[in-house]
């Protein structure tokens, strides 16, 4: 069983989300409880039951504490890499004007994030097991989303060569960073010709969870 959230994770979700939070919680309850039923079987999560709510939750909802915009309309959404649906089962649930495809190469993985999907009754969210660089040159995941979201450990470089593709025009990959890995990235972005990038101010997370950033890079195609 997970605990309650904390009053400063509570706190923290109400100024990522000002609306009412009482349908987002119950849903991430839920989400919680069966994402360790289903770790007990399998190896979905490393972080503890008490660090839930700061560490999955939280985090994940978190570039709607820092970039409050992207989420005022529908967009689309490709969660690149999604492994157990962090971010993408959290910000499902709690933006559902917006769409969002779930990513990863490991089908257990994917398994159970379309469980929880059903669970949780979301229509807006789709899981896909697959390579991110093979389905990014098919229809209909070519150049068809508005952000591709990147939680992983992966590098800036990786990142932009797996995600560039399911990005349109004006899409912008999302990258969750701590200071340290924007220090150790920031002199290949700033060298890279074929990128334009931003980020953010650095924040901290809940609960002593740690600090977080995002990188927003854009990718330079011929015309623009």
């Amino acid at each position: 069983m997970i605990p309650a959230p904390s009053g400063a994770v509570t706190a923290f979700l109400r100024a990522c989300r000002p609306a009412d939070n009482t349908e987002f919680l119950e849903k991430m309850k839920l989400l919680g409880a069966f994402l360790y039923e289903t770790n007990a079987s399998f190896n979905l999560t490393a972080i503890r039951p008490e660090g839930f709510w700061s560490k999955h939750v939280a985090d994940s909802l978190s570039p709607a504490f820092a970039m409050p915009e992207i989420f005022q309309d529908s967009k689309h959404f490709c969660d690149l890499g999604c492994g157990a649906g962090f971010p993408s089962l959290v910000l499902a649930s709690a933006f559902p004007c917006c769409i969002f495809t779930a990513v990863d190469s490991t089908r257990k993985k994917i398994d159970f994030v379309h469980a929880a999907a059903e669970k949780l009754h979301l229509k807006n969210l789709t899981a896909v097991h697959a390579r991110g660089n093979e389905l990014a040159r098919k229809a209909p995941f070519h150049r068809a989303s508005d952000f591709v979201t990147a939680r992983a450990v992966a590098s800036a470089e990786t990142l932009i060569r797996e995600g560039a593709g399911f990005l349109n025009d004006n899409g912008r990959l999302l990258v969750y960073r701590t200071p340290q890995q924007y220090a150790e990235e920031r002199a290949f972005l700033e060298k890279n010709r074929k990128i334009r990038f931003t980020s953010t101010e650095a924040f901290s997370l809940p609960d002593d969870a740690g600090t977080r950033l995002f990188l927003m890079v854009a990718i330079m195609r011929k015309g623009s």
